[in-house]
């Protein structure tokens, strides 16, 4: 299992929100995100740039470059 689908579900799990509240957040469908969240499909550039805006989080965390969950700014 890739470190993307790894850390998105560890995002998901402790935002304590459920899935359907995220995926009408980011407007997309839970499909997408049931696909992440498996490994089957992965999400484009501007997906993960969403995604680590959605959990404050950098796009090198997201992908397992860096265990730094923080983003800087």
């Amino acid at each position: 299992m890739n470190l993307f689908v790894v850390r998105l579900k560890e995002l998901l799990t402790s935002s304590g929100k459920m899935q359907k509240e995220i995926c009408a957040d980011m407007n997309i469908s839970k499909q997408k995100l049931s696909k992440w969240k498996t490994g089957y499909n992965e999400p484009s550039l501007d997906e993960l740039i969403m995604i680590a805006r959605y959990f404050d989080v950098s796009i090198d965390f997201l992908l397992g470059t860096d265990d730094d969950i923080l983003t800087e700014r």
